[in-house]
């Protein structure tokens, strides 16, 4: 469980009481979610943390972190994106979430694409070990043949966040994972440079798993991809060269609840076999749209007054709340996960058998 030193440190007793009592009723929602196990499965999860931490949209408050923690502490691995450049949060939720849990992060990505912001991966030590395997995704050269004999190199065109790939153990399962943030491009179904960008990635990592280089057999690629519905082209260039659980395929994961954004995918090798997915709706319990009164001095002149001077009317208010402050305190994004059975020692010894 993580450390709840900080909630007993918090100087406003009616915010630290009511920490204190989300918690409480956050964890009971939270058993939605099959119980970790020490060598029988693995929960894996995928969260964008709205900008994590950016100084245009504040700091997260202490009871933020801990609803943060508290969730991220149910899974046993969490690809986060939206990392920002200034690991100030980051390193609180670490040590919220105790000793045994470890990070492993990008570097800042640059340019206006990049939005300076890092991939992420949280993990508990005591269930997974860190292989060694740690790399952002680089699309090779297109190989041109002229004539039929002189080979041409052709650059190919990089993703404008780079993805990032990691090794893991955890007991007999050793897997490789991806994370991605995809382009947003045009707001439509099918943005033409999202569409090519997963078309990319996903015939690459499909083909390098295969290869005789890859490190493990085992790939997840799970990660925001902007992807609108399930019908999209962007949603069918993951589906064609991985597997997609079925049950997350009518989920959608943004905090509204209307897009597919993120999504969790597979190609295994080992029998490991998916048990169960979902994606975990935080707001029905912490920030939820009855709380609002009790955030109105929290969000200040911003919860009153538009950013041109105009008083907010309550729909208003109501509005910024929903849609843009508590968003910003916890995510427009809800997290995505899925279990995996990784204990396949009976059929292992059943093979001996013969």
């Amino acid at each position: 469980m993580p450390l709840y030193t900080p909630v007993k440190k918090i100087k406003n007793k009616k915010e630290r009481t009511r920490t204190a009592q989300k918690l409480l009723a956050l964890k009971e929602s939270l058993n939605e979610i099959p119980v970790k196990t020490l060598d029988k499965n693995i929960l894996i999860a995928t969260w964008n943390i709205r900008e994590f931490d950016s100084a245009a949209y504040g700091k997260r408050s202490t009871e933020a972190m801990a609803y943060i923690a508290e969730i991220i502490d149910r899974f046993d691995l969490v690809a986060v994106q939206e990392v920002r450049d200034d690991l100030v949060a980051l390193n609180k939720l670490m040590y919220m979430l105790g000793k045994w849990w470890k990070c492993v992060y990008t570097d800042v990505t640059e340019g206006k694409g990049g939005n300076k912001e890092r991939l992420a991966f949280l993990y508990d030590s005591r269930k997974l070990k860190f292989s060694g395997l740690s790399g952002e995704v680089v699309i090779p050269p297109i190989e041109i043949k002229e004539k039929g004999k002189k080979i041409v190199y052709q650059p190919s065109e990089q993703l404008f966040r780079t993805p990032f790939l990691v090794g893991f153990q955890a007991g007999w399962f050793k897997f490789m994972i991806s994370t991605v943030h995809i382009i947003y491009g045009e707001s439509k179904n099918d943005s033409p440079k999202r569409v090519k960008e997963i078309e990319a990635l996903s015939d690459f990592l499909a083909k390098r798993v295969r290869g005789k280089t890859a490190l493990f057999k085992n790939l997840i690629l799970l990660g925001d991809f902007n992807i609108f519905k399930p019908s999209n082209k962007t949603f069918k260039e993951i589906d064609k060269n991985f597997n997609v659980p079925e049950a997350l395929q009518s989920l959608p994961s943004n905090a509204i609840k209307n897009k597919h954004y993120d999504q969790i995918a597979y190609k295994f090798m080992d029998d490991v076999k998916l048990t169960n997915a979902g994606v975990f709706d935080c707001f029905k319990t912490v920030y939820t749209l009855e709380d609002e009164a009790q955030y109105a001095k929290n969000m200040g002149d911003s919860y009153l007054k538009s950013s041109k001077g105009v008083i907010r009317t309550p729909a208003s208010q109501s509005k910024y709340y929903k849609t843009y402050w508590r968003t910003h305190q916890i995510s427009d994004h809800l997290p995505m996960w899925a279990e995996f059975e990784i204990d396949f020692s009976d059929k292992y010894l059943k093979k001996i058998i013969g």
